[in-house]
């Protein structure tokens, strides 16, 4: 499993002109699942976002977490990060989850992050969707929890 952790001060998914998915300050999470990843994995990246402090405090030090600032997520589900670039020039995805289980494990990690006590929008799985943000810092982070 991989997420790429960005912080936002606002973030929005649309699919055909329409707003389907919007936050204020918060994260997005672009989320991409591999072949091989559990449900246990899947809880311990909800568990580590969830308590991550990589919001600025008082003093500028990034002391504060999502529960702390009362932050929003927004969660994108993204099998292009299990892109294998390492032959040629076309990327492979094979190592990327099969649809149906991946559409399945993407729902279990956003009902995850709401029993962590989080307000969670989402684009929809499998759709051509733009993702427009304003990232804030720019503060990114690279989870990579494959096993």
């Amino acid at each position: 499993m991989k997420v790429v952790i960005q912080r936002v001060n606002h973030a929005q998914v649309t699919i055909d002109n329409e707003v389907v998915g919007k936050i204020n300050r918060g994260l997005l999470l672009l989320v991409g699942l591999g072949e091989g990843d559990s449900k246990d994995v899947v809880k311990k990246a909800a568990q580590k976002i969830s308590k991550m402090r990589i919001f600025e405090d008082d003093n500028g030090k990034t002391n504060l977490s999502l529960h702390d600032i009362q932050g929003e997520i927004l969660s994108v589900s993204q099998f292009t990060l299990l892109a294998d670039t390492k032959k040629g020039n076309r990327p492979s995805f094979t190592s990327a989850m099969q649809p149906d289980q991946a559409k399945e494990y993407w729902e279990f990690f956003n009902s995850e992050l709401e029993n962590y006590g989080f307000h969670v929008e989402t684009g929809h799985f499998g759709a051509d969707m733009k993702v427009l943000l304003e990232n804030d810092g720019p503060f990114t982070i690279a989870l990579d929890l494959t096993e």
